[in-house]
């Protein structure tokens, strides 16, 4: 018996690596409820920092952006909506500036939007490989926090557009410090941008519910 808990806890790490990269790899989309079933989701919301109002209001505006928008691009555009505690992020790539604006009002029209960070690229679509590897890289960044101590992996968002990585999330100043570093050690990742929203120490008490290993190493996102 020793002996075989022993061997499982040496091959938890790979395992937990191999499967964030296999799961982030199915769709560029990143279906996770239907990867990873829905046992593994309820202990995803249980330590989510977001109340269960905000995470499903967050789902929402995620399809509606991502339905609404490509009306707005067409085959000129490529356009990534994230969201998270109702602050949106968009990413991607439009062929000018008034694509860019109109895609930015589109989504701060959405109902429950709170604020919009337009981090859209002006210029040629994204190819197919390019955005299959961001999805590898998004991977390894979620891979890289389950295995950091202090880090509460659940409570990151990470989106990753040409190489760049963008992190969101309620965290404290140490942890976005902290998060961060580990994202620009990962290979691939060209720059780090940070779109958190911080919180105090208090707080995190406050919000911290989940003690030890199953609060900190939840990452599927």
């Amino acid at each position: 018996m020793i002996k075989l808990q022993l061997g499982w806890q040496k091959l938890k790490r790979p395992m937990a690596t191999i499967a964030l990269c296999g799961v982030a790899a199915i769709s560029l989309q990143g279906c996770i409820e239907m990867a990873v079933g829905s046992a593994v989701m309820g202990t995803i919301a249980a330590t989510d920092r977001r109340t269960f109002g905000a995470q499903a209001e967050d789902k929402a505006i995620a399809v509606k952006g991502e339905t609404r928008i490509p009306s707005i691009v067409g085959d000129s555009g490529h356009v990534n909506v994230a969201s998270f505690n109702r602050k949106v992020l968009l990413t991607g790539e439009v062929k000018d500036e008034a694509m860019k604006d109109a895609v930015e009002r589109e989504a701060a029209a959405i109902d429950g939007v709170q604020s919009v960070v337009n981090e859209l690229g002006i210029g040629f679509v994204s190819s197919y490989s390019s955005r299959s590897n961001d999805v590898l890289i998004t991977g390894k960044v979620k891979a890289s926090f389950v295995d950091t101590k202090d880090l509460y992996a659940n409570s990151i968002k990470v989106v990753t557009e040409r190489g760049i990585v963008y992190l969101m999330g309620r965290v404290t100043q140490r942890e976005g410090n902290l998060a961060g570093e580990v994202a620009r050690g990962v290979g691939g990742v060209v720059k780090v941008i940070k779109v958190f929203e911080y919180i105090s120490d208090e707080e995190l008490k406050k919000l911290t519910n989940v003690p030890g290993e199953q609060g900190r190493n939840v990452a599927l996102k």
